[in-house]
């Protein structure tokens, strides 16, 4: 089929957005390709369309567990067959998928980039075909990037396993000199960028600085219809902010990680089906989520890199009508975000002892351990410690990107089950274990496919099946795995500590203090250009997003509160570019009076020349000094 059936087919769609068919041809014709589109701008049909019109299996690296769920259970409700492989997962579970692959039974495969380093792994890709080597989240391997994440660099090692391949890097979020390294990083044979512009003109920007940020809130909820989210830092938060809302008649709910899976998923659904109208969440919602028809995007915090805000900005007005992203924030909002910045860098000391305290949580002996993982309760083992909880946290996200240890996200996994053992071995083992017949029978009647594949089920409902009690069904089913009858998977909904290498002695713990500075230094960077974006009052919002990723040459969007602003002056664009054009130059080299400057911007009116000296002045591009003279600031 051609990508425009498969486009019809699967998706329903008739025609390709802009870019998307460009970008889809490049890859078809076995070109490396980097597509940067805006989030909401279909980043995933670009290796999904041409993975189906191509012979072999599309093997995608994407950075979140939830993530490569979300797109394994989307892709597999319309007809497309996909898996994932990520920790957490037992051994006969991954050999299954991969067998499955092998085969040519799966169309796409989603990985997270750790499990590329497995010997095993590399050793099946050399025996699957793999047609596209796509990369999600692409900016992932840029150490300039801002989610760098070292297993991402490993990602080039494995095309010497399949050199014919071609690899396409997707991000919705790249500076140029990330989008440099993105390709050196991924090894593309040349140079070769799609790139739509990051414009969003349906978007209106608007930065306000405020006291009593809920009163405002309230305002602007009220005034734009539709959904919501509102970001804030703190979990504790989540659930004020949403309380205060309902309590203002606004329907509202929260969401953080904290959350147990079944009640985060219940709660997204429940936002996504507009039974509740604003979601109160933490930087943990929205990644994923298809949701077109958000109105409204407010952050009530500071986030820590312009990024990082482009990215959640852009979950409003996904469906190219108007929406509003907003950001309340007052002087103590900067203080606040520069000292959570301080706690992200514990002391290297500090990094260490909690290294140590969780080898001997988990009872590892050192040079053990490589590859096993455990369920962590975060405040149990803080506890133990006398630990902060959120420096636990944070150093165990630096031993994360020193490639030490991982820490995953607290994702629901239902209980699986699947039976191993041979038809013939089983009939055996029926006929002389007679009080286990009826059991095995119940279930292979109950769970189709249970001889070839794990599938989800429910105790509780086997044992409404088979008349027996949830403990008896409990103990049959670890009874038959001691006997390699079957494999169990309890479910699980607990995040999980994954050892990267072997548990090494604390002395060896090597995290070079440049590595470290450096580290800290980009992220101050960033954060200080997040403030600067903040509070600056002269330049259009969206022109100063546009900037950063490297768009200059573009124009004042005339809605967002700084164009607003400007628009006061009855002045037209050119006409303010002008009066600075001829002003600015003079200002540079001198101070000067009023009056010398009306002179100068002649032929221009003289009212429209002073209310822009006025507007630069509020806005501090010009200053004066005692004697009223003007200069450039």
């Amino acid at each position: 089929m051609t990508p425009h059936q498969i486009l019809l087919k699967y998706w329903g769609f008739s025609s390709f957005r802009p870019m998307q068919e460009e970008i889809i041809q490049s890859v078809l014709d076995g070109k490396d390709t980097l597509a940067l589109l805006p989030t909401g701008g279909g980043k995933s049909l670009c290796f999904q369309v041409p993975a189906l019109t191509m012979d072999g299996i599309c093997l995608v690296i994407s950075p979140l567990i939830a993530l490569m769920k979300d797109q394994v259970d989307n892709l597999r409700k319309r007809g497309i067959p996909a898996a994932a492989l990520h920790s957490g997962m037992h051994t006969d579970e991954i050999r299954i998928i991969m067998d499955n692959c092998r085969f040519g039974k799966i169309k796409l495969l989603y990985v997270s980039p750790e499990r590329l380093t497995t010997d095993k792994m590399r050793e099946t890709l050399m025996r699957m075909n793999v047609n596209i080597l796509a990369v999600d989240e692409a900016h992932c391997v840029s150490q300039w990037g801002y989610d760098f994440r070292p297993p991402y660099l490993q990602i080039a090692d494995i095309r010497q396993f399949i050199p014919k391949t071609p690899v396409m890097a997707l991000t919705a979020t790249a500076t140029p000199k990330v989008v440099k390294d993105i390709q050196r990083k991924l090894d593309f044979k040349k140079e070769n960028v799609f790139q739509k512009s990051f414009e969003r003109k349906n978007l209106t920007y608007l930065v306000l600085k405020e006291e009593d940020k809920l009163k405002r809130l309230i305002k602007i909820v009220n005034k734009v219809k539709g959904s919501g989210i509102v970001y804030v830092r703190n979990r504790r938060h989540t659930k004020e902010i949403a309380e205060y809302l309902q309590k203002n008649h606004v329907s509202a709910d929260f969401y953080h990680a904290g959350l147990d899976p079944g009640t985060r998923d219940r709660r997204q659904s429940a936002w996504i089906s507009e039974e509740k109208r604003i979601i109160v969440s933490t930087n943990a919602f929205g990644m994923g989520i298809d949701k077109p028809n958000v109105r409204l995007v407010v952050h009530l915090d500071l986030p820590d890199s312009i990024e990082a805000y482009f990215q959640e900005a852009g979950r409003g007005g996904r469906d190219e009508k108007r929406a509003y992203a907003v950001l309340l924030y007052e002087t103590s909002n900067v203080l606040d975000s520069r000292h959570s910045l301080a706690l992200s860098y514990p002391e290297l000391k500090t990094i260490r002892n909690v290294y140590q305290a969780l080898g001997n949580y988990f009872q590892i002996p050192v040079g053990m351990g490589k590859d096993l993982q455990f369920d962590f309760d975060l405040a149990a083992f803080s506890d133990q410690y006398n630990f902060q909880p959120v420096i636990v946290y944070n150093c165990l996200k630096f031993l994360e990107k020193e490639g030490f240890v991982m820490l995953t996200e607290g994702i629901h996994h239902p209980s699986k089950v699947y039976i191993k053992a041979q038809k013939d071995e089983l009939y055996r083992f029926q006929v002389e274990h007679e009080p286990f017949d009826h059991f095995i029978k119940t279930m292979l009647r109950s769970y189709s496919g249970i001889l070839s594949d794990f599938i989800t089920f429910s105790e509780a409902e086997l044992a409404r099946r088979t008349n027996l009690s949830i403990d008896k069904v409990l103990s049959n089913l670890n009874h038959l795995v001691k006997l390699q009858i079957l494999d169990y998977i309890p479910q699980t909904d607990k995040p999980r500590i994954v050892y990267m290498q072997e548990r090494l002695d604390t002395s060896d713990l090597t995290i070079s203090p440049e590595n470290y500075k450096d580290r800290l230094k980009d992220a101050e960077k960033r954060l200080e250009t997040m403030i600067g974006y903040v509070e600056a009052t002269h330049k259009c919002r969206s022109q100063a997003l546009l900037a950063y990723f490297g768009e200059s040459d573009t124009k004042r969007c005339g809605k967002c509160d700084t164009c607003i602003e400007r628009n006061k002056l009855s002045l037209n664009e050119m006409e303010f570019n002008s009066i600075i054009d001829l002003i600015k130059p003079l200002l540079k080299t001198k101070s000067c009076t009023l009056e010398e400057l009306v002179v100068a911007a002649d032929p221009i009116n003289e009212d429209k020349v002073i209310r822009a000296i006025q507007w630069l002045v509020d806005n501090e591009k010009i200053i004066t000094d005692r004697e009223r003279r003007y200069r450039w600031g």
